[in-house]
């Protein structure tokens, strides 16, 4: 009879326990699913745009396809018809400075930035380097929110990432950014040109999700800060399209640097001429000039006052490499270059054979 009383009187207690600590319990709950990450999405996502963007693509007249004849082709050129797509952005300043990726915004007639809420504004300015695949939006806001932007150079790998941003178009439905998370997956891969006129080099990897319509945004560490622009990712086969664990970003160290320049001059200066003539070296050049390599460029001619000419580089040398990169052609000099991501003031390293020995000259990358 005790014992019951005492067990009558534990549960008693017990169930008058709520409301005692009903605040204080909650709190802890509340306090306990508080994570770095979820601060950092917090802290970061008021910063995040979506980007549509509305293209005129070229095409054939309704016409031509329909009687697929030259002549109904000639009497009904080739038309116009809007195409939509859709990206990613970040807010840099709080005057409205968005940067994105160069190929979201590539070819755009129309270009709508919302952010947040649902604001939208359409871009008064538009500056990119196709070469980086980074561009530079402006629109016309004031008091916009900004983020801390990290140091891409101290990224470890294994540490939490954050990829923020407008996949398929899901920040038109809920007028926010969507968060996915995942780690830094490796750094400093280099892919040339992965694509006709960019060159994506020093990526970071991560396997947070990335999809269609995340390109521009944001990658974030747990501290808050945007480490890298998210560019890309590979995927499965060329019919499917999702994500599959391997996305990569433009370090944001590289991003600061170009949109600086964008900024400033509406341009990364790139348009060098090094004033080179030459043509592959054959066989019967090799064994003339003694090369001891079957590669180089053979100059043939010299453009007075150019930057090669004030190198010292003459014509009947042999250009054999580029910054420790070999070529065999103009393209491969200019292939070279761009892979290094110079630009018009750089200086290059430029491996000669001349007189039966090598040398190297160091030549201004100008006009």
């Amino acid at each position: 009879m005790r014992y019951r009383r005492k067990a009558i009187l534990l549960a008693g207690l017990l169930a008058l326990r709520p409301l005692f600590l009903p605040a204080q319990i909650h709190d802890e709950i509340a306090l306990s699913r508080q994570t770095a990450l979820t601060r950092a999405i917090q802290q970061v996502s008021p910063a995040v745009a979506g980007i549509n963007v509305v293209k005129l693509q070229k095409g054939p007249s309704a016409y031509s396809l329909l009687f697929d004849d030259p002549f109904w082709s000639n009497m009904f050129p080739e038309t116009y018809r809007r195409v939509e797509s859709l990206g990613s952005g970040l807010v840099l300043s709080s005057d409205g400075y968005v940067t994105t990726n160069a190929h979201v915004v590539e070819n755009a007639a129309e270009i709508i930035v919302t952010l947040p809420g649902g604001h939208q504004y359409e871009v008064k300015d538009l500056y990119t380097d196709p070469l980086t695949d980074i561009a530079l939006l402006k629109i016309d806001a004031r008091g916009l929110p900004v983020v801390k932007l990290g140091d891409s150079n101290e990224l470890i790998i294994g540490e939490w990432a954050i990829a923020l941003g407008n996949p398929l178009g899901l920040f038109d439905v809920s007028k926010q950014p969507t968060a996915t998370v995942g780690i830094i997956s490796g750094l400093h891969m280099d892919f040339g040109h992965r694509e006709p006129g960019r060159v994506y080099q020093d990526m970071i990897q991560t396997d947070a999700s990335i999809n269609p319509g995340n390109s521009g945004g944001p990658l974030v560490n747990a501290d808050g800060e945007v480490v890298g622009i998210n560019s890309f990712i590979f995927t499965e086969n060329q019919y499917s399209a999702g994500s599959i664990g391997i996305g990569f970003a433009i370090p944001i160290n590289q991003v600061k640097e170009v949109v600086e320049e964008l900024k400033t001059k509406g341009r990364v200066d790139r348009s060098f001429d090094t004033g080179i003539v030459g043509r592959p070296v054959n066989r019967d050049i090799r064994n003339y000039l003694r090369l001891p390599v079957n590669y180089g460029l053979f100059v043939t001619l010299v453009v007075k006052g150019s930057s090669a000419e004030k190198a010292d580089i003459m014509p009947g040398d042999v250009l054999l490499e580029v910054n420790g990169r070999p070529v065999s052609s103009k393209r491969d000099f200019i292939q070279a270059v761009e892979e290094d991501l110079l630009k018009t003031g750089d200086v290059i390293t430029v491996k000669i054979w001349r007189d039966g020995r090598e040398m190297n000259v160091s030549l201004v990358l100008g006009r």
